[in-house]
């Protein structure tokens, strides 16, 4: 496995033409006019993947990707085209034209979606928990309850 050289959160347009590394979950699938575009998801955001159909073991392996599959991409950062440019995103200006691809981890259908904010059960939630922890809202939500208690813990160290 090859260390990852960015997040997928990080990657700008003044990237375009570095050579990077980034790992994390499928997150979407699109295949449009015979090019697969894969965006990839971790903690930090999401990168969008072009997989080329001329090179013809890289595509194949993609064609067998499904959602939260657990990848390693290596690949040049390029600038998208202006009518593909996805301004909701941070990193919706570039995209990585994959030259190398390694599967981590397959999985299965997950029973509840990650990349949807979808009104599930309860129960749902608390039995793939596991699964829950991966959306974004919930990544927010541990993320301030960490700020929260380290300024506590801050404030009870300085005033202790």
């Amino acid at each position: 496995m090859k260390k990852r050289t960015h997040t997928c959160g990080e990657l700008r347009a003044s990237d375009t033409g570095k050579t990077v590394t980034i790992n994390g979950w499928v997150d979407r699938i699109r295949d449009l006019g015979g090019i697969k575009f894969i965006q990839v998801r971790d903690r930090y955001g999401i990168t969008q993947v072009v997989f080329d159909p001329q090179e013809e073991e890289l595509y194949s392996q993609a064609l067998k990707l499904g959602n939260e599959f657990c990848i390693t991409v290596t690949g040049s950062v390029r600038e998208r085209p202006d009518d593909a440019i996805n301004r909701r995103l941070p990193t919706g200006e570039i995209e990585i034209v994959a030259s190398e691809m390694e599967l981590l981890s397959d999985a299965e259908v997950p029973p509840i979606y990650i990349n949807i904010d979808e009104e599930s059960s309860e129960e749902m939630h608390l039995r793939y928990r596991y699964l829950d922890l991966r959306r974004p809202k919930m990544q927010r939500n541990m993320l301030t309850r960490h700020r929260f208690v380290q300024a506590v813990r801050e404030y009870l160290n300085k005033n202790g």
